[in-house]
């Protein structure tokens, strides 16, 4: 709240006093002649100045969403954007749920006590018409859980149901709840984080706000009031009690009946008018005290007049007994009037309004980057004796500039230190704050406040990333990553030993008094019961073909050979990695300097927080440019996870150590995009960043390629022209490939012959599974980003009968909050009749098509038409399903999506959703359209990945395998189809190792038959998922202390942990042990333990030396017929079974200690390294 400081200071002054006295004494007052940032202002310090919450109704959604940006920095405790639907209130559907999630948000903090006063809002005028049930009848339905309350669980359970929450197993998104014994979980759609209820008995003894990706407790909380989660239950509700007439007109017949059964059919907010004599508007549920300012009047009552005109015409078309919800503008704003307030306008019109105050803002002179003259220019300022402000994303870079030029000012890094800033205006001296987000910020002068704020505009010519529409606050990205080895009964797996068997069940068995629970697994001449504690030998089948694979035989040799040929393959490919390996490791390379102090402003500009896994691949990218050798890293993740952010900071990187960048880009497009972002980023710093595209001219070209020639352009973006060898470079040191795999062989070629040379940093949004990343760290570095940013939402996804209606109002609901819309077509026949219906359905639609049998030049224009905003609707085949990335499109309507493959769907999904405003996929099939039985297999699984079930994984498994070819460059044959593609990266895994000489002998997986009563109880996780997930959990941890973080969040999640899966646990850790240590099996042998192992000897004598002396006559090596060998642990197995497992992990862990990691170094060793550079740097 970088901006609190100026508005108290705004608010104390004799003049906002005089001008509220003004408000006292007369009607409404008008302040005009001023930017949005200076009525901001001015706005929050007059209602501050009266301890007043405040409303701003602003003319379009667009301007709501700036107006709530800028309100966010001026202090108040909750800067709020009333979400209203800019359609028709006749509509057969009701508006979105983020829309209602984002009333209900802003509704329940006006109806908490003693929380309204610090609070600001914006809406339309729309938020002024009657959308609403009366206040009281939304009170009456909350509930208020405070920590003490005693509740009945039953009762708590039939509550959420009856306010619409949804039971589910895991909470992932708002609306739903789940219940784990005697901890409830809830996510309120009023609140920004789902919470968790523990209860002891009956007692509510603990509350906490949870983070819904990773499931973890976060802040303890007092309470929480859950409002119902929609207004449709209500109005329904309403409509039973009342049985207005004519409700059989409004209603079809299976409506009506679910109606009366207690259901809520869609479309109740339609019927609001029936449900109540007279709905509310957001105005009824203000205080009597709050400060209502109108912003530009004249344009909002343009806007509200023409929403009336078609909602009145909507009403009269539909000849239906509705009682009607649209006021014409003027009534309504005169409800807005009755409230003390005040207009607002930029314009300093001179009229006869008998009570206006001219606020005579002024722009701020900008001089980019001249701060010499923005020295002048505030050195005047302070002759004037007015308060200057310096708002930047790099306050200490601006406060150093214009030091240079004899302009002294302060950075204050606490925004919030009252006394400092107060010290600072007293003594006259320029106050320096950060800021961070997406504000609409531009200098300002307040002549009548002597105030003067200054930007990053005037500073560095940057424009600020605009936040407009709507989006919901979260402070947690609420999308879950979908588990691609999530088995249910009937799915293929493949187990190491025994091949391709069906899943059949999970069941508890006890044997030789140990109980665990156990995959029962069908193969072709049997039954395997798989213990749960081994489920890392078993994975799920995945391959190319949709074609079910054919059952092994346990004790067959046909999979063993399939093994053997797969393994044949693999060892070529691995031996091609490493050599690719050891030949750029021996290449010279430009080693990078390390960070310097404008690296530093630069990543603290970025206006949103970096994700956990953005960091981490920034800081890899980093390290691989700070080596001698040329870096080859590739950095994976999805569409609009934040590749492009780790990108800007390595380009940045390379131009300030001296060295040219070149970015390369699949699409003009594209291209187009990241030049865009570049030039934003770089525009404080002296770096030339230069655009080489189609469009350029002839000599536009030519200067370009002069200026890459002699240095004077630091970094240039362009498509595969780049590639061209009129291209020459004065010192290239980064090359930045966007989606390599999308460029063809010859420019591939090209590519690869530049790798030897400097430094490249590949991006790809093809997902590369978790198992590949890991066997190929080492050969090939890779990044992956797999943390969405926290306001990415999980794109809605409907499945519908093709309607004109529907797709009417898919289109309306998202033009009218300021975004654009994708609309997919299977094939380019009939396209423009498709055209033709959609401007007949939608009068004045501006619409652009683009199809692959367009010239190029001409599907380029209109791609590059539509990202500038120029159409509302793109009609398009396939060719949307790579490359654009255009954050105002959030609505894709895809017709015939049957025709479609799920890859296909999710790639065509992918495309919107990127700004964090909810986006929405509508999948149409033929409604009356005989289809065949192939077709109906489709939808069923379209329907299946409309709910983000198994279909969503198949896609997602589809393109990991397209990733792992475009990776390896190899063509996946019928190796992975024969062994399954998991088994496929394990041996791949397996042979790297071989190749590259490891001592100790890789396992598949230890197997532990001590006799440990080891599982989780059916009543301690009782969703049969849940629990295979939580034992695939188990089974992936890859260290001890991903162990021990399971366990937290288990405990977290569903209470103490039971001493069967502490056990669990414990035989997991030691597994991990067992089999970094080489061994491929422990079991009795009384009185000794036996740990069996495939190494040598020599490798067995390495490990002992962890070991104190006197523990090595007890533990002995004995060779075995073949590659089987085993270790005694001598008498260890007449200890109770408690000290068996501490004793033999004890023993493990000293002896994994002195295994050697990738770079050579022993775990003492690279301890003490750490050691030595923890003290280096304190003595620097």
């Amino acid at each position: 709240m970088p901006l609190s400081s100026l508005v108290r200071l705004l608010q104390t002054s004799a003049l906002s006093g005089e001008l509220c006295d003004r408000l006292d004494r007369s009607d409404r007052l008008l302040l005009r002649g001023a930017g949005r940032a200076a009525r901001a202002l001015v706005a929050s310090a007059m209602a501050r100045h009266q301890d007043r919450p405040l409303l701003v109704v602003v003319p379009t959604l667009e301007e709501a969403g700036r107006w709530t940006a800028l309100l966010d920095l001026m202090g108040w405790r909750s800067a709020q954007l009333y979400p209203t639907s800019e359609g028709s209130p006749y509509e057969p559907f009701d508006p979105t749920s983020e829309i209602t999630w984002g009333q209900l948000q802003v509704l329940s903090e006006l109806q908490v006590e003693g929380q309204s006063n610090d609070l600001a809002i914006v809406a339309t005028e729309r938020c002024l018409q009657p959308h609403l049930p009366p206040p009281q009848v939304l009170a009456d339905r909350c509930r208020t859980l405070r920590k003490g309350d005693t509740l009945d669980l039953e009762v708590l359970a039939l509550s959420l149901s009856q306010l619409g929450y949804e039971r589910v197993s895991t909470i992932d998104q708002e609306g739903t709840w789940s219940r784990r014994g005697d901890i409830v979980d809830v996510f309120p759609v009023s609140s920004e984080l789902p919470v968790r209820l523990e209860f002891f008995g009956d007692e509510l003894d603990k509350l906490r706000e949870f983070d819904p990706a990773s499931q973890r407790s976060l802040d303890p909380i007092d309470s929480l009031r859950l409002t119902p989660t929609g207004f449709s239950p209500l109005i329904a509700e309403a409509l039973r009690e009342s049985m207005p007439d004519g409700l059989d007109q409004l209603l079809n017949e299976q409506a009506l009946n679910e109606l009366l059964d207690g259901g809520t059919p869609e479309g109740m907010r339609r019927l609001l008018g029936l449900a109540w004599q007279e709905p509310a508007s957001l105005l009824d549920y203000l205080p009597a005290a709050c400060c209502v300012a109108i912003d530009e009047r004249r344009h909002g009552r343009s806007h509200g007049d023409q929403w009336f005109d078609h909602a009145e015409e909507h009403h009269g078309d539909l000849g239906l007994p509705l009682p009607k919800l649209h006021r014409p503008i003027d009534e309504a704003m005169a409800l807005a009037d009755a409230f003390r307030g005040f207009d607002l306008a930029e314009l300093q019109e001179k009229d006869d309004h008998p009570n206006a105050f001219d606020l005579n803002s002024r722009p701020v002179s900008a001089y980019p980057n001249q701060f010499g003259k923005l020295g002048e220019l505030i050195k005047g300022y302070q002759k004037e004796k007015q308060a200057v402000w310096l708002l930047s994303a790099q306050p200490s870079r601006a406060v150093a500039l214009l030091e240079e030029h004899d302009c002294v000012s302060r950075f204050v890094p606490n925004a919030a230190d009252a006394a400092a800033i107060e010290r600072l205006v007293e003594q006259s001296t320029p106050v320096a704050l950060k800021t961070r987000g997406t504000a609409d910020l531009e200098g300002l002068q307040l002549p009548a406040w002597r105030v003067v704020l200054i930007t990053d505009r005037e500073f560095f010519g940057q424009q600020t990333l605009t936040s407009t529409g709507y989006v919901r606050r979260r402070r947690k990205a609420a999308s879950r990553t979908v588990d691609p080895n999530k088995m249910r009964p009937g799915d293929f797996v493949v187990h190491r030993n025994h091949g391709i068997g069906r899943f059949q069940k999970l069941e508890k068995l006890a044997i030789s008094g140990e109980v665990r629970d156990y995959l029962v697994v069908q193969y072709a001449d049997g039954i395997l019961r798989v213990a749960a504690d081994q489920l890392g030998s078993l994975g799920r089948y995945r391959a190319n073909s949709d074609a079910p694979p054919q059952l092994s035989k346990m004790g067959g040799s046909a999979w063993v050979k399939a093994k053997e040929r797969a393994s044949k393959a693999l060892r070529k490919v691995a031996l091609d990695l490493v050599k690719l390996y050891a030949e750029r490791h021996q290449a010279p390379g430009f080693a990078f300097p390390v960070d310097g102090p404008w690296q530093t402003e630069l990543e603290e500009s970025f206006p949103y927080e970096p994700t956990p896994d953005q960091l981490k691949a920034t800081a890899e990218v980093k390290r691989d440019m700070e080596k001698s050798q040329p870096m080859d890293r590739l950095v994976c993740g999805d569409v609009g996870f934040g590749k492009t952010e780790v990108a800007i900071r390595a380009i940045f990187k390379a131009i300030t150590a001296g060295r040219q960048v070149a970015m390369l880009a699949p699409t003009t497009v594209l291209a187009q995009q990241h030049w865009r972002t570049l030039s934003e980023r770089f525009a404080p710093y002296p770096i030339k960043v230069a655009l080489l595209n189609r469009f350029r001219t002839a000599g536009e070209r030519k200067s370009i390629l002069e200026g890459l020639k002699k240095g004077t352009i630091d970094a240039v973006v362009g498509t595969h022209q780049l590639l061209s060898k009129s291209t020459a470079f004065d010192k290239l040191g980064l090359l930045v490939v966007d989606e390599e795999q999308r460029f063809g062989v010859n420019q591939k070629e090209k590519i690869k012959a530049l790798r030897k040379d400097v430094d490249v940093l590949t991006l790809s949004a093809t997902p590369i599974p978790r198992t590949l990343y890991m066997s190929l760290s080492g050969v090939r570095e890779m990044s992956l980003i797999t943390t969405p940013p926290p306001l990415r939402r999980p794109i809605k996804t409907h499945l519908a009968a093709l309607d004109e209606e529907a797709i009417r109002s898919a289109i309306r609901q998202e033009l009218d909050r300021g975004g654009q819309v994708f609309y997919v077509v299977p094939r380019v026949e009939g396209i423009e009749d498709v055209a033709g219906q959609l401007r007949q359905m939608l009068p004045g639609l501006k619409l652009l098509v683009a199809h692959g049998q367009m010239a190029e030049g001409e599907l380029e224009s209109a791609m590059v038409a539509f990202n500038g905003g120029e159409a509302d609707v793109m009609l398009c085949t396939t060719i949307v399903e790579s490359g654009l990335d255009i954050p105002r499109v959030n609505t894709i309507l895809i017709e015939d999506a049957h025709r479609f493959g799920l890859a296909q769907l999710y790639q065509l999904r992918g495309r919107v959703g990127r700004s964090g405003i909810q986006a929405h996929a509508w999948l149409f099939y033929p409604g009356n359209a005989s289809l065949s039985e192939a077709a109906r297999q489709r939808l069923r699984a379209i329907q299946e990945f409309a709910q983000l079930g198994s279909g969503y994984q198949l896609a997602m498994r589809d393109m990991e395998i397209r990733g792992v070819g475009n990776l390896l460059g190899v063509e996946q044959s019928g190796q992975m189809e024969a062994i399954g593609f998991d088994l496929y990266m394990e041996m791949l895994q397996e042979s790297l190792a071989e190749i590259q000489g490891q001592d100790i002998p890789s396992v598949d997986d230890t197997q532990v038959d001590l006799q440990v009563t080891a599982f989780i109880p059916a009543d301690w996780i009782t969703d049969a998922d849940e629990k295979m997930a939580a034992y695939r959990a188990a089974a992936e941890c890859l260290s001890s202390d991903e162990l021990v973080e399971l366990a937290a969040l288990w405990a977290d999640r569903y209470g103490a942990l039971p001493g069967p899966v502490q056990s669990l646990l414990q035989l997991m850790n030691l597994k991990l042990l067992a089999k970094r240590c080489g061994f491929s099996r422990i079991r009795p042998e009384k009185p000794n333990i036996v740990l069996e192992t495939p190494m040598e000897e020599p490798a067995f004598r390495l490990l002992r030396q962890g070991l104190p002396q006197h523990l090595h006559g007890r533990l002995v090596y004995q060779a075995g017929p073949g590659a089987a060998a085993k270790v005694l642990a001598r008498g260890l197995g007449v200890l109770p079974m408690e000290k068996q497992l501490d004793e033999l992990k004890g023993w493990l862990e000293q002896m994994a200690a002195q295994i050697p990691d990738a770079d050579g170094l022993t775990a003492e060793q690279r301890e003490q390294q750490q050691k030595d550079r923890n003290e280096a740097v304190l003595s620097v």
